[in-house]
């Protein structure tokens, strides 16, 4: 639809930024159907389970999730598990902040800010978390991926009762591929148990998906998580920009792509590009794509001009894009001299700091965007 209208249009007849406001038209339409990130914040379902008793925490033990003879499904990873009486809730969620404060001299609450989770907790220290969502059958041949920017902590996670996989720590995000478990003429069922009995630290560290989830579909040849890589050198008054590009190819047969990089200024202004260079992929290949970019006056990072490029690497397969990622990234020249302490573009700098922490009173560590 949106070609047949571009066609009626008089080219002739386009203003600088009516062409800009086209082209950007152009690329998200052909990027629709090939690259979306799906917020999954919404529609979840809470209980708590416990850390010592398997009968007050859903059957959840050894016994049933590891057994073979199906005895998971008397457990809340079984997608036909009645979740209707918990709580609903969305995330960000912090279970540790909505807890009455207790009055306790042992360091589990310490560190939690006198909340009842930790060790000494069981009834307080476990989660349990059920979302349940659709997928088009008509995305039945893109890839998807569940991702969790942060769990507190010891994440296990379960897709329609396929074991996805576990995070032990609070503070680093993990990805899981679950395209081989969706279901695409049924309903989905994400679950979650977080166990917070266990620390990683001595401040209030929250219990539960305290950052974002996102449901990530894209293409089968694709750039897999991690596959930009962009190293800036200075050299006089140009920056050469060394970008590396990983490509993967999940299809059933042996692909055939494109693959090149541009930058532009923060403001989105094309300052340099690079030739597509042709690329064969078998079937679950991944292959590494180098190029080299150089940019003129170079405008260099400070802490007094904090300023970012932006590095584009775009696949594309029969002449069309079917993935693009982009990373900012700043020029500068860094030096550490052990007598003399560190250098940032030639000057001595001394490095400060602050000791800051990812909760808010009030609110936890379910930090909204707008309180970062």
């Amino acid at each position: 639809m949106l070609l047949k209208k571009i066609k009626v249009m008089d080219m002739r007849n386009l203003t600088l930024k009516s062409a800009l406001i086209l082209a950007s038209l152009l690329l998200n339409g052909f990027l629709s159907n090939a690259q979306k990130k799906i917020n999954f914040d919404e529609g979840w379902k809470f209980h708590f389970g416990h850390a010592a008793n398997p009968d007050k925490d859903f059957n959840y033990s050894t016994a049933t999730i590891f057994s073979k003879s199906g005895a998971a499904a008397k457990t809340a990873i079984d997608p036909k598990f009645a979740d209707s009486t918990w709580t609903s809730v969305n995330v960000p969620h912090d279970w540790a902040v909505e807890l009455p404060f207790e009055n306790s001299p042992n360091f589990d609450v310490e560190s939690h800010g006198y909340k009842p989770v930790g060790g000494f907790y069981p009834e307080t220290s476990i989660g349990w978390y059920r979302k349940h969502f659709s997928v088009n059958k008509k995305d039945a041949n893109d890839r998807f991926q569940i991702q969790f920017d942060g769990i507190y902590r010891n994440a296990s996670i379960w897709l329609n009762g396929f074991y996805v996989g576990t995070n032990m720590s609070g503070y680093v995000g993990m990805a899981y591929d679950v395209t081989d478990y969706i279901n695409f003429d049924k309903e989905n069922v994400l679950v979650v148990r977080v166990d917070a009995t266990q620390y990683e630290g001595w401040f209030y560290e929250g219990a539960g998906i305290y950052r974002h989830v996102w449901l990530n579909q894209y293409n089968n040849l694709h750039i897999p998580e991690g596959g930009l890589y962009v190293v800036p050198e200075i050299k006089g008054k140009e920056a050469i920009v060394a970008i590396e590009t990983s490509v993967e190819n999940k299809n059933l047969k042996t692909s055939q792509c494109t693959v090149y990089s541009y930058i532009t200024d923060r403001n989105g202004k094309v300052l340099a590009k690079t030739n597509e260079q042709k690329l064969s992929l078998a079937v679950n290949a991944q292959s590494t794509v180098k190029q080299k970019l150089t940019i003129n006056n170079a405008r260099l990072w400070s802490l007094e001009d904090p300023y970012l490029y932006k590095a584009f690497s775009v696949v594309k397969q029969d002449g069309q894009i079917v993935y693009q990622t982009k990373t900012r990234f700043g020029v500068r020249n860094v030096r550490f001299d052990a007598k003399d302490g560190f250098f940032l573009n030639g000057k001595h700098l001394k490095i400060q700091g602050t000791n800051n922490h990812q909760d808010h009173a009030g609110i936890g560590s379910a930090m909204p965007d707008y309180m970062r």
